[in-house]
């Protein structure tokens, strides 16, 4: 009964690899093969949010839909907000699925799977995690952890977000995903409300969420998806994609 609109956040000033959405990848600009892989879900309508008007051409050039939004935005979530106004004034998307810009190789089924907790109407935010499977992750920052107590098959509800090795103890640790399906009143929500204690400790917007009482949810899927982050990382993607077109 719901229909999503899938926004992808896209910026030119990344810190580490400058100018990535439009990094070549297997003949094409990298923000074009998340926007492919978007549409592949058939979940409903794909458009990149973005303050560069290289990324909007490139993305209409290809076929695909892009919105501007402003620079000064401090995070993605601010970002799809504008764009969900812009796009969409007469609110008839009722669920916004977010999909960051810099995972050209993610699959569609991946995209697909982050919508599922919303089936349970008490579900502000849905999102994914993999198991940890190299021991290093299991202590690094970088690394997210998903903590959260199961529901039901391959799914969590989720209780905390953490850079520490957590939880303590025997058993499986979960890397988070930053992938959200956010039903459009709980994304409406979560923009306006402050910045949370926990979040700005942790540097992890998602604590902003559940320090107000949202509930998140969080699916489980094979794999983390390559995020795109550093020159090695799209060596990689373009290795990927180009031995998947051969």
């Amino acid at each position: 009964m719901s229909n999503p609109l899938i926004l992808i956040p896209a910026r030119m000033a990344s810190t580490r690899l400058p100018g990535k959405p439009l990094a070549p990848i297997a003949g094409e600009a990298m923000i074009v093969h998340v926007w492919r892989r978007a549409c592949e879900s058939r979940l409903g309508r794909v458009a990149v949010a973005t303050d560069a008007p290289e990324v909007a051409a490139a993305v209409r050039a290809a076929g695909g839909e892009a919105v501007m939004t402003r620079a000064d935005h401090p995070s993605g979530s601010d970002r799809i907000y504008e764009a969900l106004l812009a796009l969409d004034p007469q609110a008839r998307h009722d669920v916004v699925v977010n999909v960051q810009g810099d995972l050209p190789t993610i699959e569609p089924e991946t995209i697909r799977t982050v919508f599922a907790p919303l089936a349970d109407e008490a579900v502000d935010i849905a999102t994914l995690a993999a198991v940890i499977t190299r021991e290093e992750e299991r202590t690094d920052p970088n690394v997210v952890k998903a903590v959260g107590t199961p529901i039901g098959p391959g799914l969590l509800r989720a209780l905390y977000f953490t850079r520490a090795t957590a939880p303590w103890g025997e058993g499986p640790l979960l890397h988070h995903i930053g992938l959200y399906a956010y039903r459009r009143t709980a994304l409406v929500r979560f923009v306006g409300l402050a910045p949370s204690t926990l979040e700005q400790r942790e540097r992890l917007e998602q604590l902003r969420a559940l320090e107000a009482g949202m509930r998140i949810d969080v699916a489980i899927v094979p794999a983390v998806p390559l995020g795109v982050d550093t020159p090695h990382d799209l060596e990689r993607a373009r290795i990927l994609l180009e031995s998947r077109n051969a």
